[in-house]
């Protein structure tokens, strides 16, 4: 396989994962229990504490990829091979 599209191919299937697996439960069971007794009475608080836990938990993950994207530029730079004029 052609290593230019790894890349792509891995951001495309992380983007599938995130949007087919939408619906994932980020509380404790403290939270939850809470959360789904204020949803009964006709509250929607409990689907927005929901989001706000997903989103701290996912924004450590975000930082580390993007140092590891920094980390692996910067690592392709420093070791590029140079290029020969003899090369075509």
């Amino acid at each position: 396989m052609n290593t230019k599209w790894i890349p792509f191919l891995t951001i495309g299937v992380l983007l599938i994962l995130v949007f087919v697996f939408s619906d994932v439960s980020g509380q404790c069971a403290m939270c939850t229990l809470n959360a789904e007794n204020s949803t009964t009475n006709g509250n929607t608080q409990g689907k927005g504490l929901n989001d706000g836990i997903l989103f701290l938990l996912a924004i450590p993950y975000l930082i580390a990829v993007g140092i590891g994207i920094l980390w692996y530029k910067k690592y392709r730079k420093s070791h590029a091979k140079p290029a020969s004029p003899f090369d075509k």
